[in-house]
């Protein structure tokens, strides 16, 4: 039987994967795409998602959503994956035919939360939209069976200031009411994109070799990703942050390795902005430190942190769904 997924997204290049895999995964059914601002405009990000149902042939609704971080000046990542999201290839990932609903991403996240069993939310950009619908509709916490978060750096550096990952830096308000909401949250650290578990050139080559629409797409739209993350990190290959986590969505054995903490996000300083601060050694039950931790003891939020995953695995499903 087929599980229900709710994908909210900020539709770049990883994302581009991410999507493709579950739309193409016989044992997933994607009931939604909910899009948010991130990685690009709103309006883009909208525009990319409907063309990845087109390219899947699935009718999945696509959903706009915020605009705009809570709080904060909305900041893209075009540097990154260009104006469009998908390296700046002109109109080569433009939809045909698909239209956006009319439901906006919040309301259609409480609907799906409400009348879906077991339902697994997956987000892949700011988590402004899930932490709108939390507040509009706190109720829907007991439905959702997991919320698989791919953001955030468990004890290690980030990708857009040494403290912070992207997605929670973008909007780390929205980001603390997520991982202090009590949603049963798998947290899917910024960690995982790099070194081994980056498409080298080998698996680059691999992945043209499987000869499909999908595996074209997959690596024609990261190339101006590749270019980003070398002069990021120094390294050559592929990062898809978003493809990993929703490997582990799909299977959750790949991470090899987790196990559950207090988790807060600092949205005070701007040296540490965005941090996701994970209470490895459970300090927060230290009575000096309880002050500090007393929200999130009271409603025992205690997400699950990623630390090992099988990097092996999830190229091999990566390479199984583009086929």
């Amino acid at each position: 039987m087929s599980r229900p997924f709710l994908i909210d997204t900020d539709a770049g290049s990883d994302d581009a994967v991410a999507i493709l895999m579950a739309l193409r995964h016989a044992d997933v059914d994607v009931r939604a795409i909910t899009v948010v601002a991130g990685n690009v405009p709103l309006a883009q990000g909208v525009v990319n998602a409907l063309y990845f149902t087109e390219l899947c042939e699935t009718d999945v609704p696509v959903h706009a959503g915020a605009d705009r971080p809570l709080l904060r000046e909305y900041v893209s990542a075009d540097w990154f994956h260009g104006a469009d999201g998908l390296g700046d290839w002109g109109d080569r990932y433009k939809p045909q035919r698909a239209q956006a609903s009319e439901l906006h991403a919040v309301d259609a996240i409480i609907d799906a939360a409400r009348s879906t069993p077991e339902l697994v939310i997956v987000t892949l950009g700011p988590l402004t939209n899930l932490a709108l619908a939390l507040r509009k509709a706190p109720d829907i916490i007991p439905f959702v069976s997991r919320c698989v978060v791919m953001g955030g750096a468990a004890c290690t550096n980030g990708n857009v200031t040494p403290a912070a990952e992207y997605n929670i830096w973008c909007d780390p308000e929205a980001a603390r009411i997520v991982f202090r909401s009590g949603l049963p949250v798998e947290m899917v650290g910024w960690e995982f994109s790099i070194g081994e578990f980056v498409l080298s050139l080998d698996d680059i080559e691999y992945a043209r070799g499987i000869n499909t629409p999908f595996a074209d797409f997959a690596i024609d739209c990261n190339i101006k990703g590749m270019r980003g993350y070398e002069i990021q990190t120094g390294e050559i290959g592929i990062s898809l942050p978003d493809g990993v986590a929703l490997a582990v969505a799909i299977d959750p054995s790949i991470c090899t390795a987790s196990s559950r903490h207090y988790v807060d996000v600092e949205c005070d300083s701007e040296l540490t902005r965005g941090m996701t601060v994970v209470d490895k050694l459970n300090l927060a039950d230290d009575e000096r430190n309880a002050p500090v931790w007393r929200e999130l003891l009271s409603n025992h939020a205690k997400p699950t942190i990623c630390w090992e995953l099988d990097a092996a695995r999830w190229k091999a499903m990566l390479y199984q769904l583009l086929r």
